[in-house]
C-alpha cells in the first residue's frame, strides 16, 4: 500500500507561495503533510519571516515511508551548497521510484545533483538552470510545470500548475483536477460547483 504521508521540506529562506496550495489540497484529500529539515526541532525561517519547526530530521527520512517528498525553493540555494542533502535525498526517492516535485530554487539543486540531466523538466527560466553547469538544457521545457516519471518541476509563478501535477501523481481529485485548475488557476466560477459538487 502506498503511504498518505507528504513530506514537505523546509528550510531558511523557503518561499511560502509555492508549495501552499499543494500541501493544503493533499491535507483536503487525505494526505498527512509532515516537514524535514536539517534537524527535527531546528526552527527555519521562510521569506516571509514565518517560523516553522520541522516534524522530521532529513537524516531520518526514508522513501518508503512517503508518497511524495515536495522541495519549495529557497533562496538559499542559490548561494552555496547548504540545501544540496535535500537534492541528495531528491535522488534517493528517484532512485526508489518514489515521486519528488520542486519547484523554483529547488529545481537548481536538482540541476546541480545531476537529476536533470536526462528528465524533460522547467525552472525559472533556461539560463537560471545553465548557470548550475548542468548538462540538461536539451530536455528543458517551456511550460507552466513538467511531469517526467516520477519528477514534477516548475517555476516560481507556477504554483498552481505545479499542484496539479502533484496531485496528477499522487491520484488526488480523479475527475476534479479539472475543475479544481480552471477554479485557482482562471477563477472560474463554474469549476467551484464542480468542485464542490
Amino acid at each position: 500500500m502506498t503511504p498518505k504521508t507528504v513530506h514537505l521540506a523546509v528550510y531558511d529562506t523557503l518561499a511560502d507561495w509555492e508549495t501552499g496550495h499543494a500541501t493544503a489540497w493533499l491535507a483536503r484529500a487525505g494526505f498527512t503533510v509532515r516537514t524535514v529539515g536539517t534537524g527535527a526541532g531546528k526552527p527555519v525561517t521562510t521569506i516571509a519571516g514565518i517560523r516553522i519547526v520541522p516534524e522530521l530530521a532529513l537524516d531520518e527520512l526514508r522513501p518508503e515511508d512517503s508518497a511524495l517528498l515536495i522541495l519549495p525553493g529557497a533562496e538559499k540555494y542559490d548561494e552555496g551548497d547548504e540545501l544540496a542533502p535535500f537534492a541528495a535525498a531528491a535522488r534517493d526517492f528517484l532512485d526508489a521510484g518514489v515521486p519528488v516535485a520542486a519547484i523554483c530554487g529547488a529545481t537548481a539543486g536538482l540541476a546541480r545533483e545531476g537529476l536533470l540531466d536526462d528528465r524533460a523538466h522547467t525552472s525559472a527560466a533556461p539560463f537560471y538552470l545553465a548557470a548550475t553547469g548542468y548538462a540538461g538544457a536539451g530536455r528543458y521545457v517551456e511550460a507552466d510545470a513538467v511531469t517526467d516519471g516520477d519528477l514534477i518541476t516548475a517555476g516560481p509563478t507556477e504554483p498552481v500548475a505545479f499542484a496539479r501535477e502533484v496531485f496528477a501523481r499522487l491520484g488526488a481529485y480523479e475527475g476534479k483536477r479539472d475543475a479544481w485548475y480552471r477554479l485557482f488557476q482562471h477563477s472560474d466560477p463554474a469549476a467551484f460547483a464542480e468542485l464542490n459538487g
